[in-house]
């Protein structure tokens, strides 16, 4: 066995061994799920979650995450919580940090819905939990001398509601089946899956953005950038753009599981820079389909997105799977 044969052997048998662990450690639980007593049909599945993450060719890591089973924390309620996040920093790692501490709680505080599910009410407590968090987080950096910025994708699934908030480029797509009750269509029994994406990107030289950046009187430039620099209009943090049209309010989607949800992934900019949406969905579903752990789905994902096809960025992945009991 020549050197290189030996170096790839180290490798491979070394990725092995960590994929072994990831799946022994994994943050994976389960949650019940199903549908009240008055819904005609009752789906009753379980959550398994986790992420995986990778600095890529930059020096340092600006990405952070938030996997959460059972999120409800120290609020009252029977309404099962679960909630998960990636926040990618940019100018630093201050703002993702600061984020993926406090945004979830200030959503709760907010008054997240905990017993009879209220969509509207829902929606407001999310939005003023995005509004409170920006606030302090700009606050807590003007004091710290520091300006660094965030985007963000959150998922809360409050009993059979899932809830998608972003701001920024980080994106959400789901896998569901195209037909009901998500059997065949391919020949080898395993279901199709569509990719459907469930976020919008929020970028300065898309025309509603464009236009909300020059009524607060910023300039788009040429190289379709905030005044030259941020490649996204929207955000936590850059408080030296707030002034100028960048906001942190998100864009928020919901939407009922049923029995043709079979997961989501949410990601960063640096995965979905080589991933495309129904790339990424055949990708992941190749592989829980061997019967791969959550964990390992999600490191195998972000390490296919940095290795094999060359993400430059930070990369970060969460693979949320909804299993039918």
């Amino acid at each position: 066995m020549n050197e290189s044969s030996e170096t790839h052997k180290r490798e491979a048998d070394s990725e092995i061994k960590e994929d072994l662990v990831a799946s022994k450690k994994s943050r994976t639980e389960s949650s019940e799920v199903g549908l009240d007593e008055n819904a005609v049909k009752v789906v009753t599945f379980h959550i398994e979650a986790d992420a995986a993450e990778d600095k890529g060719s930059r020096h340092t890591m600006e990405d952070a995450c938030v996997v959460l089973l059972d999120a409800s924390l120290d609020y009252p309620g029977n309404l099962r919580c679960a909630h998960f996040a990636i926040y990618d920093g940019h100018g630093g790692r201050l703002a993702a940090e600061y984020a993926q501490k406090h945004l979830h709680g200030n959503v709760l505080s907010a008054g997240l819905p905990r017993e009879l599910l209220d969509v509207k009410a829902a929606k407001k407590s999310i939005l003023d939990g995005f509004r409170k968090t920006d606030e302090a987080l700009l606050q807590e950096s003007a004091e710290g001398g520091w300006q660094d910025g965030a985007t963000a994708v959150c998922v809360w699934v409050l009993g059979q509601k899932v809830f998608v908030a972003n701001v920024g480029d980080a994106k959400a797509v789901l896998a569901r089946s195209t037909i009901t009750d998500g059997f065949q269509d391919h020949s080898d029994g395993v279901p199709a899956l569509k990719a459907i994406v469930l976020t919008r990107e929020h970028k300065p030289i898309f025309p509603q953005e464009r236009a909300r950046i020059q009524k607060a009187g910023g300039v788009v430039s040429s190289n379709g950038r905030l005044q030259g620099r941020l490649e996204v209009s929207r955000g936590f943090g850059d408080r030296q753009f707030k002034k100028v049209g960048f906001i942190a309010t998100p864009d928020i989607h919901s939407f009922d599981l049923t029995d043709r949800e079979h997961f989501i992934i949410l990601g960063c900019d640096g995965l979905w820079g080589v991933f495309g949406p129904s790339d990424a969905v055949d990708f992941v579903q190749k592989l829980l389909n061997e019967g791969l752990p959550v964990a390992v789905v999600s490191r195998r994902l972000v390490r296919e997105a940095v290795r094999e096809r060359r993400c430059k960025d930070n990369c970060t992945a969460i693979v949320i799977v909804f299993r039918r009991n």
